[in-house]
């Protein structure tokens, strides 16, 4: 029996065809071919900067505290809640604790701070932890049942964090504003950028790579902070692919980067070129991890085949452990803050300088972090930091990390004599690196003064002065820099034919004086270089004044951070051009200072 169709059912069967067709156009990549897609996120190179490093540990002698025990020790005091992540560097913090919650005889009950740790590794939770606690709070509470009185974070990654907390806590008013306090320690290697071994000696082997992390996050800087050290671009949409640049696939978080990894994940993703889709899509597989322990560790010995291309035992100043909390609660409490950051410190010096405070200290750390497969010995190794094979058979550096008294944050933070703030340093780098990624997301982040309070520390060291110093860390310039960590020309002003600044040189310095603040356990090289206008005698000895300018100015700026032995100085004069000297522009490009960071063979 024949069907009549009337005119509207021609129409619906023409729509429906239409519309396969599209699909199937774009599903087989044939649209993009016939009307490429306008301009995309456009892959950028990642502003360079350099980064620096502390020993590890330091010679102690701090007077043994008893083992804090394990039943509940400060019942009788409000209980304070902090949220972690699980991470090494806050062993000092674990020690002081003794549990999850304070215990009898812990540095903490010591201090009437009855503190709970509480993991997490959602930074969007803790946010969401302290709105909760200081809506509370606002509403009439002062000591909120809801969130989290502290979080603890990696500070490089506090601009971001703190950009997107306190945009929310200011509806409730300025003194609502989460603010930093304090550092409970150092990621000293575990935090790394894992690839393929061929990207150790070729950083350009990377391009077109698919590295899986946490996009924002600490360890994300790293990569991104090595990609501008070597010239390399990112890009910042994971949702498209470049082959020029390295791209990124979103972790849930840093055990999730490693997973993508060992499950050979793999998407297929339409490329682009110079910011545009070029009709075609490719199929790429994760070849790469940011992550920290123990995400490293399962990399390795689920799968293995890739190695530290670099890490935070190359850019030690990098990640500070700091404790942030709301800024009127902790007005409103300043003995039990002061007495918290103070169980803390002490517990660091435990950690660094008493036998058995570690092992005792990893196993609260296992307690509190509830990782699978994990003990106190297993956190106390990854802690100390190892090398070991791989499931490859391939020889890795695994986790390190360090802790911070009294003596090292007021060195953190600019606050002892001769010491620059290396937070401000790391907290204004990474912030500048997000912005110029994720414009759009991160278009501005807290200026430095906005969101640190060192009160609690300067109090502290009033009335309990450091017993141990600070670490520190010395340099022999006869010993020349084996590894190469990052190469950048400067072009600092200087008045024509002396080796005095000009008026416009004190941006570039104060950029470059942060950068190297970052780096701070580096050794720096400083080549001078001058165009070919004037005699080659003169430009040589002009080359080594203005090195030698920069060297100085340096070690005036902060003599902790640029001790004798880290900068070394270099001339070249004339004879090594980066650009023609036929031209106006091509002679002031070659009117530069070029920074060389390295490592040391002892180093």
């Amino acid at each position: 029996m024949a069907v009549r169709i009337e005119r509207g059912g021609w129409m619906l069967i023409g729509l429906i065809g239409l519309g396969l067709v599209g699909y199937a156009l774009k599903k087989y990549g044939v649209l993009e071919k016939i009307v490429p897609s306008a301009k995309v996120v456009e892959s950028t190179v990642p502003k360079r900067v350099d980064l620096p490093i502390m020993n590890p540990s330091i010679a102690s002698n701090v007077t043994p505290a008893p083992l804090p025990g394990a039943t509940p020790g400060c019942a009788g005091e409000p209980e304070v809640r902090a949220l972690v992540w699980a991470w090494n560097a806050q062993m000092g913090l674990m020690f002081a604790t003794g549990g999850p919650q304070a215990t009898a005889g812990s540095l903490m009950c010591k201090e009437h701070v009855n503190l709970k740790l509480i993991r997490q590794d959602d930074s969007g939770k803790m946010q969401e932890a302290l709105v909760a606690f200081a809506t509370e709070l606002k509403g009439g509470n002062p000591n909120p049942t809801k969130g989290a009185h502290f979080v603890a974070i990696m500070g490089d990654g506090s601009a971001a964090f703190l950009k997107g907390v306190n945009d929310t806590l200011r509806r409730l008013g300025p003194n609502y504003i989460a603010r930093v306090v304090g550092s409970g320690g150092f990621s000293r290697g575990e935090d790394k950028l894992l690839g393929p071994p061929e990207w150790k000696g070729n950083p350009a082997a990377s391009r077109g790579s698919l590295v899986a992390g946490v996009l924002r996050d600490g360890d994300w800087n790293i990569a991104q902070k090595w990609l501008g050290d070597n010239g390399l671009c990112s890009n910042p949409d994971e949702k498209t692919y470049d082959a020029n640049c390295m791209n990124w696939v979103n972790a849930s978080d840093y055990l999730d980067a490693p997973e993508k990894y060992i499950a050979n994940y793999c998407e297929d993703r339409p490329v682009v070129a110079n910011g545009k889709k070029t009709g075609e899509t490719k199929h790429i597989c994760v070849n790469g991890v940011v992550t920290w322990t123990p995400g490293d560790v399962n990399a390795a010995q689920k799968r293995g085949g890739l190695v530290p291309i670099v890490s935070t035992k190359e850019y030690t100043s990098q990640m500070p452990h700091v404790i942030i909390g709301i800024d009127k609660w902790m007005q409103d409490n300043r003995r039990t803050v002061e007495g918290m950051l103070k169980a803390m410190f002490n517990g660091a010096d435990q950690v660094k300088g008493v036998a058995g405070a570690l092992h005792h200290a990893a196993a609260v750390s296992t307690a509190v972090y509830n990782e699978k497969n994990t003990d106190a010995a297993y956190w106390e190794k990854y802690f100390i930091g190892v090398t070991e094979r791989d499931k490859q058979g391939i020889m890795v550096d695994l986790g390190g990390s360090t802790v911070n008294n009294l003596a090292d944050n007021l060195q953190i933070f600019g606050l002892a004599p001769g010491s620059a703030n290396l937070f401000a340093a790391t907290y204004t780098v990474f912030g500048d690196i997000v912005v110029s990624q994720y414009p759009d997301l991160v278009p501005s982040y807290p200026k430095v003064k906005e969101i640190l309070d060192t009160s609690y520390i300067q109090d502290l060291a009033q009335t309990s002065a450091p017993t141990t110093p600070a670490e520190t860390r010395t340099f022999s310039a006869s010993e020349p820099v084996q590894s190469v960590v990052s190469r950048k020309s400067w072009h600092i002003n200087f008045d024509t034919g002396k080796a005095t600044f000009s008026g416009g040189a004190k941006g570039d310095l104060d950029q470059l004086l942060r950068d190297l603040l970052v780096a701070g356990g580096t050794a720096v090289e400083v080549h001078g270089h001058t165009d070919n206008v004037g005699g080659v005698d003169a430009n040589q000895k002009l080359s080594e004044e203005r090195a030698f300018a920069v060297k100085n100015w340096l070690e005036q700026q902060s003599s902790t951070n640029f001790p004798p032995g880290r900068v070394r100085v270099f001339a070249h004069g004339s004879t090594n051009p980066m650009a023609p000297n036929g031209t106006p522009e091509g002679r002031a490009q070659n009117r530069r200072v070029d920074i060389v960071l390295g490592t040391t063979a002892s180093r």
